[in-house]
């Protein structure tokens, strides 16, 4: 049994397959996620799990050199908790390209969370010096 960190099975596995410039999303309950990109899927009700506790979860467990969240969290609640977890801000780009991101993800973690622009793509990096 593991000693700490992710214990959800499908989310740990798929963690451990990451590699450097790989993508992962994580989601609010409403971002429309590509058919063929894999999903854990760890919403229960709207609100469950949260944004931040699953952020929060991810980033004490891989590393993130990169981040992109949409215009719109600017200014927002969605957009403040991505840059108070992050080295450095997020880059804002245009909701509909982040949307179109998606689609090149390895990953997508999709929270319960009901706040709107509550979505963030992380880049991994490596945990030694490139």
């Amino acid at each position: 049994m593991k000693r700490s960190g992710i214990i959800n099975a499908p989310l740990a596995g798929r963690l451990a397959r990451l590699g450097h410039t790989d993508l992962v999303v994580v989601a609010d309950a409403g971002l429309p996620i590509p058919a063929d990109v894999p999903v854990v899927d760890l919403a229960i009700v709207f609100g469950l799990p949260r944004f931040t506790d699953v952020l929060d979860a991810l980033l004490a467990d891989i590393v993130v050199e990169y981040a992109w969240v949409s215009e719109p969290a600017d200014g927002t609640p969605a957009g403040a908790w991505v840059d108070a977890r992050l080295e450095a801000p997020a880059e804002r780009i245009p909701h509909g390209d982040l949307k179109a991101m998606v689609s090149s993800a390895q990953l997508v973690v999709r929270t319960g969370e009901d706040t709107a622009y509550a979505n963030v793509i992380l880049r991994c990096g490596v945990p030694f010096a490139v």
